[in-house]
């Protein structure tokens, strides 16, 4: 599998673009709302996007050398209490996901990725460029899960087609 350091700073860029606009959507939510069990596999709206947010930060530790988050899968859903830490905390990930994705060669996408697996309780090596994609693809997928629950709940969902980015920002 080959990708490139673009690849990535696009979908670092997306990333950015997409969480920007879920903030705005669910500040504007009332507080209830969010934190509510909608049936989905991380609970709430805040649940899940506080698992993404996790999800990112596993990855971006693995990918950096940098601290890993705490509390594992179980307890990511409870990462911040509320939508202004989330997005606080969102912000700050993003533009470290940036600045990651900016400071890429080639080479950097190359090679294996090794760590140890709190949810499979094992060593894992797997090659980097899989484990990056992984990671792009597990944010689209759990953004899909929250618009998913805002159409259900009967609020504005934002836009999320890659190809409707807007090509000069603002991606954080």
């Amino acid at each position: 599998m080959m990708i490139t350091p673009e690849y990535c700073v696009t979908m670092a860029q997306y990333n950015g673009w997409q969480n920007r606009q879920l903030k705005a959507t669910l500040a504007a939510m009332d507080p209830a709302e969010l934190t509510r069990d909608r049936g989905a596999y991380f609970g709430s709206l805040l649940g899940t996007a506080n698992h993404l947010l996790w999800g990112d930060r596993i990855w971006l530790s693995r990918l950096t050398g940098g601290v890993a988050p705490e509390g594992g899968i179980p307890g990511s859903p409870s990462l911040t209490p509320d939508i202004e830490a989330w997005a606080l905390e969102r912000f700050r990930t993003d533009g470290a996901l940036l600045r990651w994705a900016k400071g890429l060669d080639a080479v950097d996408l190359t090679g294996p990725l090794a760590w140890y697996s709190g949810a499979t309780g094992r060593d894992v090596e797997k090659p980097l460029a899989l484990c990056v994609v992984h990671m792009f693809n597990h944010q689209t997928h759990h953004r899909g899960q929250i618009h998913a629950m805002l159409t259900a709940a009967g609020s504005p969902a934002p836009v999320s087609d890659l190809v409707f980015m807007p090509e000069d920002g603002p991606w954080l």
